[in-house]
């Protein structure tokens, strides 16, 4: 996207490549501030963004983090901040966007234009929920939390920095590992991913191979992807296809330093997506799983059993368990879930994490072999903290709709003990 509005280009000293790079892709007006002045800056502008053109040196740290902290307590949509960065340099603020202090202020640009993208997202959301509650209504609350606490991180690597690696990011986020190209396009495909690292032990081939994945599609566009040591010459091959693409000489550490800020964005904006899917449902969609809101799925339940009583189809529904697994994997397990299920069939998650799944014009076979299938899935690709090699245990119960039934009996007969019946 264009970039629109305001934008506050902080450095000491000119940065005309910078200014007229904005000044292209559509920044207007382009304030030149320096480290002394930049408070007043975005106080008078209130920017679309702020670029900071030199890197953070020692004397400029603490003006970085008061400028962080003041866009981050904004209480309009969220502000990119984007700072150029030496591999050696100054830690920069936590929700600082790093980029190399030698790219180029077409480069920026193009990374603050998939910034800005995010920050859409979030004025939209901020104007529809303002809009309902000016009429009086109660719309569906954004989920609150650290979006690093929901991210997923896919680590492609097998040399040695692999272990160092997936330690490291393990800490933080969740981690999915592949040692493959066809391993790793496959997570890609089956869950949602914030952030990808192509680590070492990999030929230039390889890489390649992953970028070219990665840069065909549309839902990886703004992806943030680091590829550590190596692979110069292909890495700068896919960066104008891959506007969050960074090659990181340096180890594991700085590499997680720098990713985590882009990752966490990236998860703030599927929290984005999810709540305007919410909206657009008038609340009936939950957004913090993508599944039904629990009262908007007892009502769907109590409309379908009629359904299919007077029309003499089946329905059948199911109970997925997972045992005394943490909140972030009966959430994985929901937005997983919200993936495989068909058109027609709706569920929703329970305070225990459990989800009921309810499939329409199915029998009792038929809904076997669905909950078999997605258990299979769930059991694979889940993730949580205390699971072991051989994936989390997904226990399922399933039950079908008798003539005598009523939703309670159904319930009843789904969370009683036993297999299906």
């Amino acid at each position: 996207m264009a970039l629109q509005g305001p934008f506050v280009v902080v450095a000491d000293s000119p940065a005309g490549e910078v200014v007229e790079a904005l000044r292209a892709a559509g920044a207007f007006p382009v304030i030149e501030a320096s480290w002394s002045d930049v408070a007043a800056a975005v106080a008078s502008a209130e920017p679309e963004g702020v670029v900071l053109a030199e890197p953070v040196s020692e004397h400029t740290c603490a003006e970085a983090r008061t400028l962080a902290d003041r866009l981050k307590a904004g209480s309009g949509p969220f502000t990119p901040l984007i700072a150029r960065s030496r591999e050696d340099g100054v830690p920069l603020p936590p929700e600082a966007l790093a980029i190399a202090a030698s790219a180029s202020g077409e480069r920026i640009a193009q990374r603050a234009s998939a910034a800005l993208r995010i920050r859409t997202l979030h004025a939209t959301v901020l104007r529809r929920t303002r809009t309902l509650a000016a009429r009086g209504k109660a719309p569906p609350e954004l989920p609150g939390g650290d979006p690093l606490e929901e991210a997923t991180v896919l680590v492609a690597g097998r040399g040695r920095a692999y272990p160092a690696l997936a330690v490291a990011i393990g800490e933080r986020v969740g981690l999915v590992g592949a040692l493959s190209v066809e391993s790793a396009a496959h997570a890609l495909n089956a869950r949602d991913i914030d952030g990808m690292v192509i680590a070492d032990g990999f030929g230039p081939r390889f890489v390649e191979a992953l970028l070219t994945v990665l840069a065909e599609g549309a839902r990886f566009r703004d992806l943030p992807v680091a590829v550590l040591g190596g692979h110069a010459g292909v890495a700068e091959a896919f960066a104008p296809h891959l506007p969050n693409l960074e090659r990181i000489a340096d180890g594991p550490a700085r590499l997680v330093e720098r990713l985590l800020p882009f990752v966490r964005l990236h998860a703030f904006g599927q929290r984005l997506k999810r709540m305007l899917r919410s909206l657009d449902a008038n609340g009936m969609i939950d957004p913090d799983t993508g599944l039904l809101a629990h009262e908007a799925f007892w009502r769907d339940l109590n409309r379908a059993v009629d359904d299919a009583e007077k029309r003499g189809v089946g329905l059948s529904i199911a109970r997925f368990s997972f045992g005394h697994h943490d909140r972030r994997a009966g959430l994985d397990a929901a937005r997983l879930l919200s993936r495989l299920m068909r058109q027609v069939d709706f569920a929703c998650r329970e305070a225990d994490n459990s989800i009921f799944a309810v499939f329409t014009d199915t029998d009792l076979r038929a809904a076997h072999v669905i909950a078999r299938r997605i258990a299979s899935v769930l059991r694979q690709t889940m993730l949580a903290a205390d699971v072991k090699r051989d994936g989390i245990e997904t226990a399922v119960t399933l039950a079908t709709l008798k003539p005598t039934d009523s939703v309670d009996s159904l319930i009843a007969r789904v969370v009683g003990e036993g297999a299906a019946r």
